[in-house]
């Protein structure tokens, strides 16, 4: 199938999918039926696997590997959207799919818009296509967590407000999603270790003018993190604290990929 069908069937899906769960977090506790559910789940997972589809022929084109900022995105959504559906089989990250969905639906109609596009690569080399698979794989995970963080904040804002809202109610309990949070980043941490190390050993001038920026935001992203870990099981850090660091992680991760991004294809050309 062409990109623009793949695209706008995944769309359809992510949208009626969000919907669907938007008005089973309105319902009652206990009230949302298994019918529902598992249209939910059916729906996302035929979105994914669009989205896998419009990603693929987005970055492997005839012309070559395409790393623009819209397929790479695109590519970067699909990762996260497929652990949250997945591990949604066993943990209760449903609730991400209201934050998620949008955006994908969002990022997959620009990337069918002739926008900020490079040109693409061939003949790439293996140790630079792990590298760059590591980076995509750890920035979802730590997306994951991030979005998971934004939950958590909300959950203790309520808590200590006293209010419960139709959302709350569908939160898994405090101490799961901080379980959940930390899990998140755990992996998301060393995955992002590997991606700087493999970096460091394949990408050829790996700070050089076009890099440097993206070099020292994922170096400094990657302490942040660092030091968020070792306060948690040092000095049992978490709550607020937790929140913050993962948010702010989070943020430097952002101005590492994506910003290099926007104003290398977008603002200097």
């Amino acid at each position: 199938m062409s990109v623009p069908l793949t695209a706008t069937l995944a769309i359809a899906c992510y949208l009626t999918a969000f919907g669907l769960q938007v008005r089973a977090s309105l319902q009652p506790s206990g009230s949302t039926t298994s019918i529902a559910k598992g249209s939910v789940l059916g729906l996302s997972c035929l979105a994914v696997a669009t989205h896998f589809a419009t990603s693929w022929q987005q970055i492997f084109t005839d012309s070559g590997t395409s790393f623009s900022l819209l397929p790479l995105s695109v590519a970067i959504f699909m990762v996260i959207n497929f652990m949250v559906v997945a591990g949604s089989l066993r943990r209760p990250f449903h609730s991400l799919f209201l934050l998620l969905f949008p955006f994908s639906a969002l990022a997959l109609a620009l990337s069918l818009l002739p926008l900020w596009q490079s040109p693409p690569r061939n003949n790439l080399p293996l140790g630079l296509s792990l590298h760059i698979l590591l980076s995509i794989i750890a920035y979802s995970l730590l997306s994951i967590a991030a979005l998971e963080a934004l939950f958590l904040a909300y959950q203790n804002r309520q808590l200590h407000q006293h209010h419960s809202s139709a959302l709350m109610r569908i939160l898994p309990p405090l101490q799961t999603m901080e379980s959940l949070l930390f899990g998140l980043i755990i992996t998301g941490f060393t995955l992002l270790t590997l991606a700087l190390t493999s970096g460091l050993l394949f990408v050829d001038n790996f700070f050089a003018q076009h890099l440097v920026h993206k070099t020292v935001f994922s170096i400094i992203a990657w302490l942040v993190y660092g030091i968020l870990l070792w306060g948690h099981f040092r000095w049992g850090w978490r709550g607020k604290t937790a929140t913050q660091w993962t948010l702010g992680g989070f943020t430097l991760l952002m101005l590492a990929f994506w910003g290099t991004k926007f104003v290398l294809e977008v603002i200097l050309t």
